[in-house]
């Protein structure tokens, strides 16, 4: 993967004894995550996780995927491109949001976090924020709140799961 141009990567897990998310992320290569892991592993069972080709915002950390929402419940991972991202996001800074990135991917986090209030499923809260995009997307989506559940949407931009002996990809 790494000579098709991926400037960042990163992972996300639901980790069950602190029922919280863990998150790796940083700019530069596949084999820097794979360092940082060795060092700091996740753990957990379940997770996401990405390489990125910059389209908004430089390579940085900040900028690496995953994405969480306001209150590191939300754990988001997206290909793709979102046109509208500039009015989505000045709209969610007026609602209160706070963003970390430059990215059009942070965007889809807080919003499905907008959605994701008094009682929502996790795949209603990402139905309803996916309807707002324009443009092509594929995300991965895990919630500390439904740690069984990971969803995965795509339109016009690919999204591959694998199953292997005992594991899914």
């Amino acid at each position: 993967m790494e000579y098709r141009g991926y400037d960042s990567c990163g992972m996300a897990t639901y980790l069950e004894n602190k029922r919280s998310l863990s998150v790796r992320k940083l700019p530069g290569k596949v084999r820097d995550l794979e360092k940082l892991l060795k060092k700091k592993p996740l753990g957990g069972n379940s997770g996401i996780s990405h390489c990125r080709w910059a389209t908004h915002g430089e390579p940085n950390q900040a900028n690496a995927h995953p994405h969480l929402d306001c209150k590191d419940d939300i754990a988001l991972v997206h290909n793709g491109i979102i046109e509208n991202y500039a009015k989505l996001k000045k709209d969610l800074l007026k609602d209160g949001h706070k963003f970390t990135s430059q990215t059009d991917t942070e965007v889809i986090v807080h919003l499905i976090e907008k959605f994701y209030r008094n009682g929502a499923l996790l795949e209603e809260a990402v139905r309803k924020a996916l309807s707002k995009l324009e443009g092509s997307f594929a995300v991965a989506v895990i919630s500390k709140r439904e740690p069984d559940k990971l969803i995965g949407a795509r339109f016009g931009s690919p999204l591959v799961v694998g199953l292997g002996k005992m594991k899914t990809f």
